[in-house]
């Protein structure tokens, strides 16, 4: 079944035709012919136009009773946040769910949580998402799941709670239903490498400016060792104890490596990775709608790369992307939203405060629409009204 969207269907078939690595994680291909959803890179022969539909998001996918292509495995595909902004309910929605906010409690719960009606949360993921609240919680676990099948060397037990299943027996027949095979199928031998805690591989979309993201969490007290940045988890905080390390390891991804003493732990402690190193930022997007400002335009070309330093715990009521902490901003940085945030960073990686922005803004002004005191002045006429080079007090008001 096709899902009413509003994405362009005609143009996601082209940048499939040309695997656009630009629109991977955009949008997700539905292939009629074999059941299967692909990204928009994948390496398989393009199926006919006639047979393919595209959805905004895996989970819309997967609900529509398509299973993940085991070639270009979606679960690798940059976690997009073109939808952040957009809904501050569905992007707190979100967060909650990677955390595991369905794994055990259910949609009623996480309504009540967002101070929201169930069925006006059920709409917004409709809206935004294609998809419902637990179909995108069961497509995260699974996707999850496959990435901790392809990548590690835990047992199938340990990943289906790793990845937020409640049981072994349900997470081999979520995948039996699924991939019309048990998981244990999908194991590829010579992709588990690493010994001691879980390493996974996360994707972003570059650019990625690791320089100053390590520089500024190292200011804030973080620990960060060359361009290892760590983390002790407390059973309190994180639900386990043991320690979280994340390093860049090429272009487009990050190597993370958690130990921990209870493998429920990590889907929070994953969430909280991306969130901190600003995982899911879409920086085609932050860079096409702060460039309408024409200070912050040759910033952004300058430093396309930067990206939000997120704390480990947040609660805020609102996005980290659109948050605004110089309240003298407050008036310009209206045209910047849903990307706020960002254009503050950029104002200030440059050393440009709030004030400075009021400054030049307000001379500018004055300098459009000087007062007539203000432009005698300047013209060097005296107290008896002659100006340079001899003028009679009434010649500029002729000219006028």
């Amino acid at each position: 079944m096709e899902i009413a969207c509003d994405l362009d269907q005609e143009a996601c078939y082209r940048a499939v035709l040309t695997r656009d690595a630009r629109f991977d994680g955009r949008f997700f291909g539905c292939v009629k012919t074999t059941g299967i959803y692909c990204r928009p890179v994948c390496p398989a022969r393009t199926p006919k136009r006639e047979n393919m539909f595209f959805v905004p998001t895996a989970a819309a996918a997967e609900e529509a009773g398509f299973r993940a292509c085991l070639r270009c495995r979606p679960e690798t595909a940059p976690d997009m946040g073109a939808w952040r902004g957009t809904s501050n309910t569905v992007s707190r929605a979100l967060a909650l769910i990677e955390a595991g906010a369905l794994d055990e409690g259910d949609v009623d719960a996480l309504a009540g949580r967002l101070g929201v009606g169930e069925r006006h949360l059920r709409r917004l993921f409709r809206q935004h998402l294609g998809a419902a609240p637990v179909s995108v919680a069961q497509t995260r676990r699974v996707l999850l799941a496959k990435a901790l099948i392809h990548q590690t060397d835990l047992s199938i037990a340990q990943v289906a709670l790793a990845s937020g299943f409640g049981s072994v027996r349900r997470f081999n027949e979520t995948f039996q239903t699924l991939y019309e095979r048990p998981p244990s199928a999908l194991r590829r031998r010579g992709e588990r490498v690493h010994e001691g805690g879980v390493r996974l591989g996360l994707t972003y979309r570059p650019p990625y400016d690791w320089e100053a993201m390590l520089a500024a969490l190292a200011v804030r007290g973080d620990a960060v060792e060359g361009r290892k940045w760590s983390r002790v988890l407390t059973q309190a905080v994180d639900g386990a104890d043991g320690r979280v390390s994340v390093e860049p390891a090429g272009a487009g991804r990050v190597s993370v490596c958690v130990e921990a003493d209870d493998l429920k732990a990590l889907p929070g402690v994953l969430a909280r990775v991306r969130r901190v190193f600003d995982l899911s930022a879409d920086p085609e997007a932050i860079g096409r709608d702060l460039s309408a400002d024409p200070v912050l335009k040759p910033l952004v070309a300058a430093r396309p790369g930067l990206r939000l330093p997120g704390d480990w715990i947040d609660d805020g009521a609102e996005p980290p992307n659109d948050r605004l902490e110089d309240a003298m901003l407050a008036g310009r940085a209206e045209t910047w939203r849903p990307w706020r945030a960002y254009g503050a960073l950029h104002l200030a990686t440059a050393g440009i405060s709030g004030a400075d922005l009021m400054e030049t803004t307000d001379a500018k002004h004055a300098a459009r629409n000087p007062d007539p005191g203000s432009r005698r002045h300047a013209r060097g006429r005296g107290p008896a009204g002659h100006g340079r080079g001899g003028r009679r007090p009434g010649a500029r008001l002729l000219r006028l």
